[in-house]
């Protein structure tokens, strides 16, 4: 018998239960630091000491962070779904944690790429330098998705939502788009399940939609008790 499809789309509050900060309740600021200059193309060609600096240290802070209840539960659901997560998040912990089918949206703090050439892109696990470079001696840059570059992966992601049967919202405002515009791609039969513990409302939303207003690890738990009813 074919598993059933879930897809999840995450955002930092999953990642936040396991330490890592967010910019997202504090008025624009990452780390003390303002967004336009840290994640978009401007600061990055303002400023490229501060921007490797910043990702340097965000990547320190990942090596001493863990998956959480929250990230592990999703891994444990592959026994019982097909589970497929998109995440905003730019960490590796739905990996660590296990489950296998993980795009990223926004990209991957341990990779990086060429300035140039956008397809060229390779694993890193430490520091950012100047001089760093690609075969053609063009400078490496953080493999993230900053504001106002386009999503490579948005294509991928909207398929991936049109074809799931259970769709679930964890951790994210709903805020950022195009990402928080996916769940308008769901099959008006698609059950919704959303998870946050200050959900908004949803607009023009035509689907079933159960909320979980809790901290990702809660509401996972109750979200799995709930699809397992389905098995």
């Amino acid at each position: 018998m074919m598993k059933k499809k879930l897809v999840v789309l995450t955002g930092a509050g999953i990642s936040a239960e396991s330490g890592i900060k967010t910019f997202r309740d504090s008025d624009g600021l990452w780390e003390g630091h303002n967004v336009l200059d840290v994640a978009t193309p401007e600061g990055w060609y303002k400023n490229p000491a501060l921007v490797m600096d910043f990702y340097n240290q965000r990547r320190k802070q990942l090596k001493e962070v863990n998956p959480n209840l929250g990230h592990q539960i999703l891994a444990e659901l592959e026994s019982h779904f097909e589970v497929q997560i998109i995440t905003q998040n730019v960490d590796d912990l739905h990996e660590r944690a296990g489950s296998t089918n993980v795009l990223h949206l926004h990209g991957e703090l341990l990779k990086v790429r060429s300035t140039v050439n956008p397809n060229f892109i390779l694993d890193w696990k430490e520091d950012l330098n100047f001089g760093d470079f690609d075969t053609d001696q063009n400078q490496l840059r953080p493999h993230i998705v900053w504001f106002g570059e386009e999503v490579p992966a948005l294509d991928e992601a909207i398929s991936l939502t049109e074809t799931a049967d259970y769709f679930a919202v964890i951790g994210t405002s709903l805020q950022v788009y195009p990402a928080a515009g996916l769940i308008d791609f769901t099959n008006s039969k698609t059950p919704i399940y959303y998870i946050d513990p200050k959900p908004i409302k949803i607009p023009n939303l035509r689907n079933p939609l159960q909320v979980f207003p809790e901290v990702a690890s809660e509401g996972m738990k109750l979200l799995k008790k709930e699809l397992l009813r389905f098995i």
